[in-house]
């Protein structure tokens, strides 16, 4: 059975972000991976309320910042998923990992 490991990547910062993604993407397209994406997302705007003390109340106007998202499908290559599981990314960026196990066409269970 074929595996497929789904990476979605998350960041504020849109250049390191589309740096990480497509070094990745050539790492595995060289090792002979089948790569599907980058897919993008809308960025989602996301927001932070800052408050002057540490009790409710009296607050800053709340800090604004948008999160981008890049996904990849590494599809079969059990072990290239493996190693891009155990890379080291910038503190700025977000992985998660999803691993999906496809069954043959009429493959009953």
């Amino acid at each position: 059975m074929a595996f497929v490991t789904k990476l979605t990547f998350q960041s504020g910062d849109k250049a390191v972000l589309d740096r990480v993604v497509d070094d990745l993407k050539q790492f595995v397209e060289r090792k002979g991976a089948e790569c599907r994406g980058p897919h993008s997302d809308q960025p989602k705007q996301v927001s932070v309320p800052q408050y002057r003390t540490l009790q409710p109340g009296d607050q800053f106007s709340s800090w604004t910042y948008p999160v981008y998202t890049r996904r990849l499908e590494i599809h079969g290559a059990d072990q290239i998923a493996r190693e891009v599981g155990l890379r080291e990314f910038p503190d700025g960026v977000h992985l998660e990992i999803e691993v999906e196990q496809k069954k043959p066409l009429g493959h009953r269970r």
